[in-house]
């Protein structure tokens, strides 16, 4: 049996944020490393059958320590993302490092990436021009990406924020839907005023709508158009093809950032054809002031049972191909 102490003089509140309802956090590492973890006399004692699995666990103790010591909830997913980023050997990042504010929501509270994959993706948005962030589903792609146009637009670094996706359900032929063109898009770029509400607040959303400072529509009405001053977001990129990506890049103007986000593991265009996503990963990896972020399930940030879908699939996939 081997024994290693960590020593902290915690508060009672502190201890509660720590180790989580019902000791919810504490069981999650104690778990990942076959371990016992008890407080007493000032110090975190940990208790395992062998040094590494005692070593791992005091890799994440020490870690969620330091993110409570920022004020910071200490939620299930912080105290597994910190469990499988030691489980692979990455466990020396610095958790103060993960919760730089990027804006405030419209309830005032501080938007911070929760990950380091999260971390990476808004630190190459704002050093880059364009920028493609890769993923799968509930790794805060999107929220993170409109999180980051607000903020610039706050401090009038931009003038507007155009949001877009591409409408393939229907082909990009939106007429037979009933309604006028807002009604027909609406369905496809649902997700995109979700993240705005969230952050802006509606009566904010909507002010701004009005007076064109947001904009939100299909992929398709980009075509022919230049666009200077703008954040510029494009959502579900893997269902965009090689023609409708290019065109969309090459509708950057002066003073304008872009982000395309996807997950390639998610592509719905018809006939087979070819994601223009995998195909831009191709052609323009490598290319100054263009960088590419890959986040994992480690990077999920919604309910745990994503994490293990993502897994489940990811597993079925290999086994088909061999």
């Amino acid at each position: 049996m081997t024994e290693k102490l960590f020593p902290a003089e915690l508060s009672t509140d502190m201890l509660k944020n720590i180790f989580g309802a019902n000791d919810e956090n504490v069981a999650i590492i104690e778990d990942a490393f076959d371990v016992s973890i008890t407080v007493g006399d000032g110090n975190f004692r940990i208790e395992a059958k062998n040094e590494r699995d005692a070593d791992n666990a005091f890799s994440v103790v020490k870690n969620v320590i330091s993110h409570a010591d920022t004020g910071e909830i200490v939620t299930r997913q912080l105290a597994a993302y910190y469990c499988d980023m030691v489980s692979t050997g990455r466990g020396n990042t610095s958790s103060a490092g993960l919760v730089d504010s990027i804006c405030l929501s419209s309830k005032g509270t501080p938007i911070k990436p929760k990950t380091r994959g999260q971390k990476e993706l808004v630190d190459k948005i704002f050093s880059n021009t364009i920028t493609f962030g890769i993923g799968p589903a509930g790794t805060g792609k999107t929220f993170l990406a409109v999180a980051a146009a607000v903020s610039q637009l706050r401090k009038n670094q931009v003038k507007r924020i155009i949001l877009t996706r591409p409408a393939v359900e229907a082909g990009e032929s939106l007429g037979f839907l009933p309604g006028d063109l807002q009604d027909k898009i609406d369905p496809y770029l649902r997700p995109l005023y979700d993240s705005l509400f969230e952050i802006m607040g509606e009566d904010s959303f909507q002010k701004k709508f009005e007076k064109g400072v947001l904009e939100i529509a299909p992929l398709a009405y980009m075509r022919g158009r230049t666009l200077n001053d703008a954040f510029i977001i494009l959502d579900e990129a893997q269902n965009a093809t090689r023609e409708q990506l290019k065109m969309f890049l090459t509708r950057i103007g002066t003073g304008s950032k872009m982000v395309i986000n996807g997950d390639v593991t998610q592509i719905d265009l018809p006939g087979g054809k070819r994601s223009g996503l995998l195909k831009a990963r191709d052609i323009l990896d490598g290319i100054d002031d263009i960088a590419f972020v890959y986040l994992t399930e480690q990077d999920v940030v919604r309910h745990d049972l994503v994490k293990k879908i993502i897994k489940a699939y990811e597993k079925d996939e290999e086994r088909n191909n061999r």
